[in-house]
């Protein structure tokens, strides 16, 4: 299971750092689940690739997010984490952050992710209030 866990998440990392948004989207289970922590619009869980999908489009169009780096990539026996380092326009100015984002696992594609800022009230200022 740890080798699938690391083989997914590092072909992930590698469409995510080229950019190639047909690839990312294939790594992505039909019955993915994203956990959006935090106090903002965009909070809570969302179920299903197209309603995650559409999350993660919506973040990005707030925040104009910027991959910098893929920093790390981690794998277990259960769970695989990948450290992203990110730069968001907040109250207009470019801010870099570092993200955890902790992913499950399932027939070689991702099924569910935990998104974890350094700097949650940051996130919650960048994407605004519900």
């Amino acid at each position: 299971k740890e080798a699938e866990i690391r083989e997914t998440l590092t072909r992930y990392a590698a469409a995510w750092t080229a950019g190639d948004l047909a690839a990312i989207a294939a790594c992505y289970h039909d019955a993915f689940t994203l956990h959006y922590a935090g106090r903002h619009a965009l909070a809570g869980d969302h179920v299903g690739k197209a309603a995650a999908l559409e999350t993660l489009g919506e973040f990005g169009r707030r925040t104009k997010r910027k991959l910098i780096a893929v920093v790390d990539v981690m794998a277990g026996r259960e769970h695989g984490t990948i450290l992203a380092r990110e730069r968001l326009i907040v109250d207009g100015s470019p801010v870099d952050v570092e993200r955890v984002l902790v992913y499950k696992v399932e027939d070689g594609l991702l099924h569910e992710c935990w998104i974890y800022d350094a700097d949650q009230s940051l996130i919650d200022r960048a994407v605004g209030a519900p």
